[in-house]
């Protein structure tokens, strides 16, 4: 172009650029064939195989811990509980002060642990909703309390982040036979029919009478085995009578109300109930452990 004149500058360059464009339209075009030749030769060697199974779709389970708070709940909704929650991070006052544990109770000993503030604290049982439902909610009441709790336990059997499940009755006239009654038609609907309880004497600063609650080992049928360490009965729960000292905390008058609690670690049913060597297991995710659950 450098040889030309100003007047044929223009012309040239005109052409120049058609000749450009219509290559670049023969290459583009040139190379969609080629890429259409190609796809239909790979569409002839490649066939589908219409007799191979098709992919598997996987399916999901609830959590054995889930499953048995499902089951728990079912089983007191049926006799006219109904279920209550809380928050994780409680009062201090909640958990243990209203529950008749103040700062210088020996048992805080055994449940203090996760200190958000000097006031607030991960709970370490279900116990302060049922401080909070008699606080907000006039008696009569038939409540059960599930949740996660937190303490300072890590070895085969305990977790320092386990889940109970609390039931609690309020109204006139509650004596222990109610008591015993509502836990033994629990353990033989959730277990099994026929199987005995037991309440040994024991002590709960929120309860008064206490009791330990024993029923027969659901494995065995009370013969002895490995789960109940041959002894025929499992320790599954605490129990008692509200204590009136829970009342006056909660704004009830003792006098005109009574009431009694009692409650279960989740894990703790679940491993009696599907014999589970150990708790850890609950908390490890693995597919071949929580596909057993389905």
């Amino acid at each position: 172009m450098g040889k030309l004149s100003k007047e044929e500058r223009p012309k040239f360059g005109q052409l120049v650029n058609k000749k450009k464009q219509e290559l670049e339209k023969a290459y583009s075009s040139k190379e969609d064939e080629l890429k259409s030749e190609e796809l239909n030769e790979q569409i002839k060697k490649e066939k589908l195989d219409l007799s191979l199974p098709g992919p598997k779709r996987l399916h999901g389970a609830r959590h054995p811990i889930d499953r048995v708070i499902n089951e728990i709940s079912d089983i007191m909704k049926g006799i006219g509980y109904s279920v209550r929650l809380g928050p994780l991070i409680e009062k201090d006052r909640n958990n243990f002060e209203a529950l008749n544990i103040p700062a210088d109770h020996p048992s805080r000993d055994e449940q203090d642990t996760f200190y958000i503030d000097e006031t607030h604290v991960l709970r370490t049982q279900t116990s302060p909703i049922q401080i909070r439902t008699m606080e907000n909610e006039k008696p009569p009441l038939r409540i059960i309390a599930p949740g996660s709790v937190f303490r300072c336990d890590n070895d085969i059997s305990h977790s320092p982040n386990f889940y109970q499940i609390e039931c609690l009755m309020v109204d006139k006239k509650v004596s222990m036979a109610d008591l015993k009654g509502t836990i033994s038609y629990f353990v033989q609907r959730f277990f099994a029919k026929g199987l005995k309880t037991r309440f040994r004497p024991s002590y709960f600063p929120f309860t008064e009478p206490s009791a330990e609650v024993d029923c027969q080992c659901p494995i065995c049928k009370g013969k002895g085995c490995g789960m109940c360490k041959q002894s025929g009965w499992i320790e599954i729960g605490g129990s008692g009578l509200v204590n009136p000292i829970v009342f006056e905390h909660a704004g009830l008058d003792p006098k005109k109300w009574q009431g009694f609690a009692f409650g279960f670690g989740v894990e703790r049913m679940a491993i009696v109930k599907y014999g589970i060597s150990d708790i850890r297991l609950f908390n490890e995710n693995d597919i071949r452990f929580l596909s057993q659950f389905n």
